[in-house]
């Protein structure tokens, strides 16, 4: 008996958009990974490549743009994200994250990240992250603030 057919899988890499390097990206952050970041395969979980998306834009907003998160008046609220693997990474490397504007609304930005293996050109993974800034008090769009706007112009590319 032969084993059942499976369906031809195309690479995605293949007709995808070159991959941006490293000097594509205004600002990095160097992440250490963590031994709990690794899975059961060896290698750092799928959720946690969110996890580092969500620290280099907040470690930037923060230091550059002053974003108070216990007291601002504007929050900035996920609303969509991507993530597209292209190389495991694992406990113990340490992952140069870089960050760049995309796109800078009046309530919203796109940041584009990539996460290198530290010292390497090639992405391990790259992937984008949709903000909406909303009003501290009622959860409704308000413009992103000036300084932060200020701080996003910055890295836009």
């Amino acid at each position: 008996m032969s084993p059942p057919s499976t369906p031809a899988v195309t690479d995605p890499k293949a007709s995808a958009a070159p991959l941006p390097g490293r000097s594509d990206f205004p600002h990095f952050l160097a992440i250490p990974t963590r031994w709990m970041d690794n899975d059961v395969y060896g290698h750092v979980n799928n959720v946690v490549y969110y996890s580092y998306f969500d620290t280099v834009i907040n470690e930037y907003l923060i230091r550059e743009g002053g974003l108070d998160i216990l007291d601002g008046a504007a929050i900035g609220y996920c609303v969509e994200s991507q993530c597209r693997y292209l190389a495991p990474l694992a406990f113990p490397e340490i992952i140069d994250a870089g960050l760049r504007v995309a796109h800078l609304g009046k309530s919203s930005v796109r940041y584009e990240i990539a996460l290198f293996p530290q010292g390497e050109n090639t992405p391990a993974a790259t992937g984008w992250f949709v903000h909406v800034f909303v009003a501290r008090t009622d959860d409704r769009p308000t413009p992103i603030p000036p300084r932060l706007r200020d701080s996003m112009e910055r890295i836009r590319r």
